[in-house]
């Protein structure tokens, strides 16, 4: 039951966003202001105040499952598409990103509230992508496509990225145990609880406004990307999870974060750099729509 009510809960709030898009009251100006205030100030607050309750200890064992099935499907996708389609390094990059890069910070902060009961399961994803896969990223598409500022330009952008920033400081609580007073806690507690609606209701705007796929002549490399993400990832992540000791909620977080779309930055991260926008923007919606039957049949299998 309880299930049943996270999900159902997670599908109304989308469902608000598509119908608001659908009647007009939101457009894709408005779509991108929802997802705006989130990323730039409620999701941070919710990563401050998530991650600093984080035991680190108790999840190293999460860290290693994510950090290899992150790594089993980008690693299968370079070499994969590599060899059938002879891409470059770019268009390369950003398919092995669009199949392994998951939507943790909108989607997932969502799913392991009101499905596992605990947003923590998601930050050990969060913080590899964040402050290890995504840094590397910008540096290597900066330097392999000239498009972008260079590599002190891209290193100021991470470092003045707001979740970039709000996972480094929660991470410093976590790792001191310090604990912030309650003037500075109680409005960040408030501003936290506004992520989560407002991340849902932008991703159904979003699903609404969404172009058709399938008619951009990437749909190999789009059949590949979902398959590893949406089929190989959550499997690897279980392998490694069960390997390592994990169960219950632990290892329903860790499969259910793998089974998760591909990240919306990755398309930004696309668009930005000229390279590989059919692939990550297609991926994006078919695994978006894959992902909550998905997580579904991984929390019965699991749950």
């Amino acid at each position: 039951m309880g299930l049943l009510i996270g999900f159902t809960t997670i599908l109304l709030v989308i469902a608000a966003g598509a119908a608001l898009a659908h009647v007009g009251v939101l457009d894709s100006r408005s779509q991108r202001t929802l997802g705006e205030i989130a990323f730039f100030v409620a999701s941070p607050a919710l990563m401050v105040v998530t991650i600093s309750e984080v035991h680190l200890e108790a999840a190293a064992a999460n860290l290693i499952a994510s950090s290899v099935s992150l790594g089993a499907c980008f690693w299968a996708y370079v070499a994969i598409a590599r060899l059938r389609w002879r891409l470059d390094t770019g268009a390369l990059l950003i398919g092995a990103l669009s199949a392994s890069y998951v939507n943790a910070g909108n989607l997932g902060i969502a799913i392991a509230a009101y499905v596992v009961g605990d947003i923590t399961v998601v930050v050990p994803t969060l913080l590899v992508q964040m402050l290890l896969v995504q840094p590397v990223a910008l540096v290597v598409l900066d330097r392999v496509t000239g498009r972008g500022d260079g590599v002190r330009a891209a290193v100021r952008r991470l470092v003045t990225n707001p979740l970039t920033v709000a996972a480094l400081l929660g991470l410093v609580l976590a790792v001191t145990g310090w604990r912030l007073p309650a003037p500075v806690l109680s409005p960040l507690e408030l501003l936290a609880g506004a992520a989560i609606p407002l991340m849902l209701m932008s991703y159904g705007a979003a699903l609404r406004l969404s172009p058709p796929v399938g008619r951009a002549g990437h749909n190999g490399e789009v059949l590949l990307v979902t398959g590893l993400k949406m089929a190989v990832m959550p499997v690897v992540a279980w392998l490694v999870g069960v390997g390592l000791g994990l169960d219950g909620p632990v290892l329903l977080g860790v499969v259910i974060t793998a089974a998760l779309p591909t990240a919306q930055n990755i398309f930004l991260h696309a668009t930005r750099y000229r390279v590989g926008e059919d692939v990550a923007r297609e991926t994006i919606l078919i695994t978006t729509l894959a992902s909550l039957p998905t997580a579904l049949l991984v929390a019965v299998l699991l749950g």
